[in-house]
Formats: C-alpha cells, sequence, structure tokens
C-alpha cells in the first residue's frame, strides 16, 4: 500500500481503520499497533516506540557496517583476498567509505529525502548499502582491491542516506517532551549493529579451515542484508511523516496521521494546535522562498548550519571513529590477540548499548548540552589515561599497563554513548524547518565525514609512529569541544520543531508584488490625503475613534 495514491484525508497506510473520532473512542488495533506494548502505553505511545524501534533497524544496517569492518581487516583470509594490504591501504579503505558518505550528503541523501519522502529514501539508501555489501563479499584476484574499494564507497552513499532519513523520520514524528527520548533509539540501533556485527567476526574466527578463510570474511558481510531486506519490506507499510505531508500540501493525510501518533496521549486541541504550528512554519518558510541556498544565505538558517556541521565535526573528530574501527588493532597493540581482542571488542560494542539506553532517558532531563559536555570530559579523561600510562611503563613490564588501558577504552566508549553519539543526532534533526530540514542535516553531516576521513588517515598512519601519544591530540579535541558547546550551542530540549526560531532567528517573510505596489501608492498619496483632511477638518484617527 503507497501512502501517495490515497486520497487526500485517508488514514496512513498502516491504519486499516479512520482517524478515531474523538480519541477517546475504543482503540481498533492493527498489526502495527504491537498489543504487548499497548497493553501499559496509551495507542499513539505505543506506535511511537514500535515506529523508532522498526527505524532502529535501518540504523543497525549502518553500525553492521561498520562493526563488521572491524573484525573483516584483521582477519587473513582477507589480507589474502586483497594481497597483503599495507596500513595506508587499510585505513583508504576504511575512509573511502567516508567519500562515499561525503557525495551522498552534499549530492544525492537530500535530494532523495525530500522527493520521495523520509520512508522512500531509507529504502533507497537501504538498496544501495546491499548493493555495496554484495560487492565487497565478491572482491577477489587482480581486481579484489578495486572491488572492495568501489564497494565501501557505494556503501557510503547508501549508509549516508539511512543515517540522515531515519533520525528525520523519528524526530518529525516524535512529541516535543520526548524527542530526544525516542530519537535516540536511532543511536540505540546503530550501537547494536556495530555489536552483532562484532559478535559475527568473533564468531566466524572459529571457522579457521581453509574454506572458513576464504568464506568466513565474505558471509560476514553478506549477512547485513538480512536486516536490510527486513526494513526494506517493512517500510512501504509505515506513514509518512506529518510534516513532510504538510511540506507538501497533503494536509489532510497528515492530520489524520498526527492524530493517530498522538492517540491516548494528546486531546483533540493539543493535536490541532501542533498541526496548526506545522501548517504556520510551513506556509512561512514558503512565502519566504526559502531553498537550500538559503541555508548559507539567510543569517538565521546559516547560524543552524553552521553550528549543525561544528557539531558533527566534533562528534567524529573526537576520536570515536578511530576506537569503532580499530579497536582490534589497539587491542593488539596491549597484547591481545586474535580471538580475544575480537571477543573484548564485541563486549565493549554490546555494553554500549546498555548506556545509550540510559541516554535515552536522561537527555529530555538534563538536556542536550550537559549531555554533550559530560561525555566530553569523560573521553578526554580517558584518553589521557590511555596516552599517559604506557609511557610510565614503555616496555610493558607490568600487565596493569595494558589492563588499565584496556579498562579505560571502555569508560571512553562510555562517555561517547552518553554525549555526542546520540546528541549530535538529536541536536542536528530538531534545529532546521522542515522546508530545509533534510538539507541542513545532510550537509551538516558532510561535516562528519570529512572528520572521520581525517581521524581514519591519522590514527591509522601515526599510531605506528606516534604510538600512545596519538592519543593526546584527540583529548585535546575534546577539551577544546566543552567551551565551543556552551558558546555556540543553545539548549533545545522541550522545544517543539516550530519553535526554533526563537533560539536561532526568523527568517523574513518574502513580501508579494502586490503587497509592496500597495504600500508605495499609499505612500505617494500621502500629500493628497493630508489636504484632503486639512480642507474637510476630518482626522482619520479620530474618526477611528
Amino acid at each position: 500500500i503507497d501512502n501517495n495514491s490515497l486520497p487526500q484525508g485517508a488514514p496512513p497506510a498502516c491504519c486499516a481503520h479512520p482517524p478515531l473520532t474523538p480519541l477517546t473512542a475504543p482503540p481498533k488495533f492493527t498489526p502495527i499497533d504491537m498489543a504487548w506494548l499497548s497493553a501499559s502505553l496509551r495507542a499513539g505511545e505505543s506506535r511511537l516506540y514500535f515506529l523508532c524501534i522498526f527505524f532502529g533497524i535501518g540504523a543497525s544496517v549502518w553500525g553492521y557496517n561498520i562493526g563488521i569492518l572491524s573484525s573483516v581487516i584483521v582477519s587473513s583470509g582477507w589480507r589474502e583476498a586483497l594481497h597483503q594490504p599495507t596500513r595506508a591501504l587499510i585505513g583508504t579503505v576504511v575512509s573511502i567509505y567516508y567519500t562515499g558518505t561525503f557525495i551522498s550528503y552534499l549530492c544525492i541523501s537530500h535530494p532523495i529525502t525530500d522527493w520521495l519522502g523520509r520512508r522512500y529514501a531509507a529504502l533507497s539508501g537501504t538498496a544501495f548499502v546491499c548493493l555495496g555489501a554484495i560487492l565487497q563479499a565478491t572482491s577477489g584476484g587482480s581486481t579484489a582491491r578495486g572491488t572492495m574499494l568501489a564497494g565501501r564507497l557505494i556503501s557510503g552513499v547508501g549508509v549516508a542516506v539511512v543515517s540522515t532519513s531515519v533520525p528525520l523520520y523519528q524526530a518529525e514524528i516524535s512529541p516535543a517532551h520526548k524527542r530526544g527520548h525516542f530519537v535516540t533509539l536511532n543511536h540505540v540501533g546503530f550501537i547494536a549493529g556495530i555489536a552483532l556485527g562484532f559478535w559475527v567476526g568473533y564468531f566466524m574466527r572459529f571457522w579457521s579451515s581453509d574454506a572458513g578463510l576464504f568464506y568466513g570474511w565474505r558471509l560476514t558481510i553478506l549477512l547485513e542484508i538480512i536486516p536490510a531486506m527486513i526494513f526494506g519490506l517493512g517500510l512501504p507499510w509505515v506513514p509518512e511523516t506529518p510534516r513532510w505531508l504538510v511540506e507538501h500540501g497533503r494536509k489532510d493525510q497528515a492530520r489524520s496521521t498526527l492524530r493517530w501518533l498522538r492517540e491516548g496521549s494528546f486531546d483533540d486541541d493539543e493535536i490541532e494546535h501542533e498541526f496548526s504550528a506545522i501548517i504556520k512554519s510551513v506556509d512561512e518558510y514558503h512565502q519566504s522562498g526559502s531553498n537550500w541556498l538559503s541555508l548559507f544565505r539567510q543569517k538565521p538558517l546559516f547560524n543552524r548550519l553552521w553550528r549543525a556541521t561544528l557539531l558533527q565535526f566534533m562528534a567524529s573528530s573526537c576520536g570515536a571513529t578511530a576506537i569503532k574501527y580499530f579497536l582490534p588493532w589497539l587491542l593488539e597493540q596491549h597484547g591481545i590477540f586474535s580471538h580475544t581482542a575480537l571477543l573484548i571488542s564485541a563486549t565493549e560494542s554490546t555494553v554500549k548499548i546498555g548506556f545509550t539506553v540510559l541516554e535515552m532517558f536522561i537527555i529530555d532531563r538534563f538536556g542536550r548540552r550537559k549531555c554533550l559536555v559530560a561525555g566530553c570530559i569523560i573521553m578526554a579523561f580517558s584518553l589521557l589515561i590511555n596516552g599517559a600510562v604506557p609511557l610510565l611503563d614503555p616496555q610493558r613490564e607490568s600487565p596493569a599497563t595494558d589492563i588499565i588501558c584496556v579498562a579505560f577504552i571502555f569508560v571512553y566508549v562510555i562517555g561517547f554513548s552518553l554525549g555526542f553519539g546520540p546528541t549530535a543526532w538529536v541536536y542536528n534533526t530538531e534545529i532546521f524547518p522542515t522546508s530545509v530540514r533534510a538539507r541542513g542535516l545532510n550537509f551538516a553531516s558532510a561535516g562528519a565525514s570529512v572528520g572521520s576521513s581525517i581521524v581514519t588517515m591519522v590514527w591509522s598512519a601515526g599510531i605506528g609512529y606516534m604510538g600512545s601519544n596519538i592519543y593526546f591530540i584527540f583529548m585535546v579535541v575534546n577539551i577544546i569541544c566543552i567551551p565551543a558547546i556552551y558558546a555556540f550551542f543553545p539548549e533545545t530540549k522541550g522545544r517543539e520543531l516550530e519553535d526554533m526560531d526563537a533560539l536561532f532567528g526568523a527568517i523574513e517573510t518574502r513580501r508579494s508584488d502586490f503587497d509592496n505596489l500597495s504600500e508605495h501608492l499609499l505612500q505617494d498619496d500621502a500629500p493628497f490625503r493630508d489636504s484632503v483632511e486639512s480642507a474637510t477638518g476630518i482626522n482619520r484617527e479620530q474618526d477611528r475613534d
């Protein structure tokens, strides 16, 4: 069922029944209502949980794509297939993925997201990810390196679409007071995907026969197609966001979708107030003539764009990208090899799931800025320990040196899970108006691609020359981020998406030619009005009184 084919005013495709009017009518459960969850939650809230968890599957595809590479690049079968790649080539394999995301963020993702909608954009991105996985898994022979690089590039293009359309969808269907809670489910799915990738890579290492060396890493990559297909097959059955529907003139359908999402949680007046605010915001930006160039030309929009870009750049430059990709490699530096390194990596990612879930329940209570700052403090301290301890014991004579370093890698990822990891995406999906939200988020995310590319290249090349001193570089980055967060990023918790103009400024509504002509004629006619008033003794202000 395609929502685009529904007549105006029809309920979302996933609602087999008309909108409930009044909202106190007995709920009619449909397959996506999840009756077991509705037993303890209001109908609308249970639907929000289901939809955001379902879109978290899309985020898990993105995460799995990252998690598996960490185990693949230490696989002897993969290294043999790519003819024993150098560290520089391994760094290129990792970073070219971010070249794909950068290209997609700037040129591909946002037109698809605005044109097709948040749902079908996610579907198209998933298709790119699957194609990239197939190319990577079939790498071999004389073209192995080229095929692997092409697959990584295409996967990056697809992941960029998925990574922005998923949190956009979650933000646009969520109520203001719990938006951070629901959008953080995007990062929960992402981390779950990374953890799954590590666990698959860990168990594949036990397949040590000749067949295992050849097929193990290939099968590891291909398995991401399973959650991708589950996600892709379910997307046509979920509703489009009310804000995207209003943006495209389908107001009746948007109203019925919003009522369906808010059923039982808000009364009719509150729903109509939210709907009116959405329409007002969209109409104002249409009247202003805003387009993607307005992000650079109009100060209120540019104020949001540079902040969002800086936030994504800081999130990717704090060192987390290197930890995600090179953790097994880092563990080898501490004398932990093969199966044990992958086991610790998988455990580390699993632990992050729990702390990201914790973030769901504190981000709307303490706010975005406090979460970001707390995360930076934890990460900076952890990087200080990881840089300093090996210098105190350069010969690694004490096993405590390696134990402390590994322990503080875990502490570091806890800081990221409570800070930049989920919060950067939550913040950046909130601050842009509907008409340019997809473009703004994608342009900003290009900053993350730049930061991630720099980090992967610096880390892969620098760890061999600088040793543990490289941790100090990223410690300084985190310290610099703390005052930047307080200086440049106002708090957004609890605000409606349509209320962000109060923080970043409102753009001027473009006056029509008729309005300008009317004002011009009235100004030119002022002497005539004054002479008439003088001759007749009529004062218009007094007459009005």
